[in-house]
Order: structure tokens, then sequence, then C-alpha cells
């Protein structure tokens, strides 16, 4: 029996281990976390699994990015505990995130991941989006949550800024 809640700034430690656990020590060092620098992350997605005991068990995260001038959703990073992988969890928070995503009105996401495991999300590789370096093209993917949202939106992925457009 698990538990789904937004994140609350109460789970922040405990997030942040999760990913510690999960990630490399040098997630903070990648490309996307330069996006995430100093823009708040569309709380209403952030979303946090936890067991009957109350453990964190697996975590999702989403922060807005620019495409071509257009608002995009940046999903990750998604952890799952060590010792929760191979239970869906992740899946659970990205089938759950998503749908609300659509319904809070996002119209298309983007992440950088393995194409094999997100395809089964509706995931696939994005021409003419482009990560900073030192991201893997092949790695850059994405999915429309209304038909065509994709549809000529190419360009540099940059950080998203409240004076940018909606």
């Amino acid at each position: 029996m698990y538990r789904l809640e937004e994140e609350t700034e109460a789970d922040w430690w405990e997030v942040e281990a999760l990913y510690d656990l999960c990630f490399a020590p040098g997630r903070t060092a990648l490309s996307s976390y330069r996006l995430r620098d100093g823009v708040a992350k569309v709380a209403e997605l952030c979303l946090v699994l936890r067991d009957g005991d109350g453990a964190l068990a697996a975590v999702i995260r989403y922060w807005p990015v620019l495409v071509g001038g257009r608002r995009v959703l940046l999903l990750g990073p998604v952890a799952v505990h060590p010792t929760r992988q191979g239970e869906g969890l992740g899946g659970i928070l990205i089938h759950e995130s998503l749908a609300e995503a659509a319904r809070l009105g996002w119209e298309r996401v983007l992440l950088v991941g393995d194409l094999p495991y997100y395809r089964k999300f509706g995931f696939s590789k994005l021409d003419g989006v482009e990560m900073p370096p030192p991201t893997n093209p092949d790695r850059v993917l994405g999915r429309a949550l209304r038909p065509g949202a994709w549809d000529g939106v190419r360009g540099t992925v940059t950080k998203y800024g409240a004076d940018l457009p909606d």
C-alpha cells in the first residue's frame, strides 16, 4: 500500500537524499540542472510515493523550460529507492503526473533518458530539440499531451524566466 502525495517543503531533505542515493554524486553538474537553477519547480506535478510506514519509496519532479520560445515541461528526475525498484513505482509516478499535467493545460513534456524505458509512456526521440551540452541527442525525448503539440517546436532548450511567455 502506497500513498501518492504532492511533495511539500518538509519532504525536501528526504527527496534530495533519495536522489543522491539513486544518481551519481555529480548529478547537479548535469545540463538539466542548469535549466532548473533559480526556477520554481511545477509544484502540482512534483510527487512522492510513501509506503504504509511513511518511508519514501519514489519521487518525481518537473520544471518549466522553453524550446523555441514555447513553454515545455522538463520531467525529472524520477527516482525509486533501490529496495523498491521493479515494483512499477516509477511508472505510477509518470502516469499520474502526466495525466495531471494534461489536466492543468500543459501541452508537451521533455526529458533526457533511455528511449527503451520511456517509450512505454508515449515518449519518442525529438529531432530538432537540443539540450545544452554535453547531452547525448539520442536521449532527448518528448511526449505531446495533446495531438500535434510538438509540431514545429524546435530549437535549444533554455531556462524559463518570469519575463518569458506562458
